[in-house]
């Protein structure tokens, strides 16, 4: 599975899975894992990864993967955000997020990317074209890995965010290396995979990802969400292991 999955781009398993879902929701129905993020259950998740082949990772309907549910019990436990009338950002829209984001009456909601079907704005994160201080909340998840200028990046994802706002940026970090490791000079793919985890990241955060976002202007701290939750719903629902939550507060 993990073969068929990664021989597709992003994009285009999106599109498929939207026609597909009734007919994999029916197929893997069961009372073994519930995807938190529509209620949905299962007999089985699927298998997800590049270099690592992690069990149970991928909810067969929904596409959520670990971190997607692990937010949204975050959002739903530990925040107002949705209910709270606000301006949202979202780069690179999870479509597990989507339909749900943009169906809430109390946001204004804009998606933006380069290449996600799901963005109304095509846009480079490091050239934003929106106004200073125009966002309430922006959600920006495993995005910063892929981005080579990931300063310029984050200086904009701080200018567009308004003075309180929260900035939401998941990424793969490794809290066992205290300093980020990037080296441009590593271009063979299967190399890239090897060290960086995806073939088209360009570094591996370490612990000082937060101190990054806070020379940008923010103020950051790593939430231990996990610890709130029972050992029973951390299985149910599939979560990792281990994974602190970025925010970043203006």
């Amino acid at each position: 599975m993990k073969q068929i999955l990664n021989l597709f781009p992003r994009p285009w398993l999106i599109s498929l899975s939207i026609w597909l879902r009734p007919f994999i929701k029916w197929y893997y129905k069961g009372n073994r894992f519930t995807d938190p993020i529509d209620g949905s259950s299962y007999r089985k998740f699927l298998p997800y990864g590049y270099q690592n082949l992690r069990k149970n990772a991928l909810c067969p309907g929904t596409l959520s993967l670990e971190r997607h549910r692990l937010l949204w019990l975050y959002l739903k436990r530990k925040t107002t955000f949705l209910e709270d009338s606000l301006k949202v950002l979202h780069i690179a829209p999870e479509q597990v997020f989507y339909t749900k984001f943009k169906a809430l009456e109390n946001w204004v909601y804009t998606t933006t990317d380069l290449h996600s079907p799901l963005a109304d704005v095509k846009a480079d994160i490091c050239a934003l074209p929106f106004k200073n201080e125009e966002y309430d909340l922006i959600f920006c998840n495993h995005v910063l890995e892929h981005i080579p200028n990931d300063k310029k990046a984050m200086q904009e994802l701080y200018r567009v965010l308004k003075k309180g706002g929260t900035l939401i940026a998941q990424v793969p970090l490794d809290e066992n290396r205290e300093t980020t490791f990037e080296d441009d000079s590593i271009t063979d793919k299967n190399e890239r995979t090897q060290i960086f985890g995806q073939y088209d990241h360009v570094r591996i955060y370490g612990k000082d990802y937060y101190k990054k976002l806070d020379a940008a202007g923010f103020k950051t701290q790593g939430v231990d969400f996990l610890n709130d939750l029972s050992l029973h719903e951390i299985k149910t629902f599939a979560l990792p292991k281990y994974e602190r939550i970025p925010i970043a507060m203006k």
